[in-house]
């Protein structure tokens, strides 16, 4: 009698990528954590405390992802556009260009119209333009309110700097 496999209950490389991602990520916390000083005090917890949580439920995490990828019965995962990662990523690219040449204004809207775009927001021009409006509020609330500096253009000094 001849078995056929059924291609969605074998395992699944991907699982254990990611087991092994959440396995390394705790094991580098675990490591941090081994450096903290542990002064427990009155209450017994110390500053490495919280840290070592988080990585036992990393480690966890890490245990259920290789269970779930041997049984094979994770969902299949859906079919990755390109696209809108690429205009993400153009944006974070742009901004980080421009963003001592121009500003953070003018370039936090690239950002954010590159980003709208991304997510399917069209036209461009109108994302930009609701990108500018932000970028110009969080400028004003940083420089004049919060007195923090970030990056000025001519756009920013022209409005803010008279």
């Amino acid at each position: 009698m001849i078995r056929h496999e059924d291609p969605e209950r074998r395992p699944q490389g991907a699982a254990f990528i990611i087991a092994a991602g959440l396995a390394g990520l705790a094991a580098l916390i675990l490591f941090d954590a081994a450096g903290l000083k542990q002064d427990g005090g009155y209450a017994g917890v110390g500053p490495a405390d919280v840290p070592r949580l988080i990585a036992y439920a990393l480690l966890a995490l890490a245990v259920m992802t290789v269970v779930t990828g041997l049984k094979g019965n994770l969902p299949r995962p859906p079919r990755q556009a390109p696209a809108p990662v690429l205009w993400i990523l153009g944006g974070l690219g742009l901004q980080l260009v421009l963003l001592h040449v121009v500003g953070f204004v003018i370039s936090g809207a690239l950002l954010f119209g590159m980003t709208a775009r991304g997510f399917g927001q069209r036209p461009l021009w109108k994302a930009v333009a609701v990108g500018l409006v932000l970028a110009l509020i969080i400028y004003g609330l940083f420089d004049q309110l919060l007195q923090l500096n970030l990056p000025a253009g001519p756009l920013e000094r022209l409005i803010f700097r008279g």
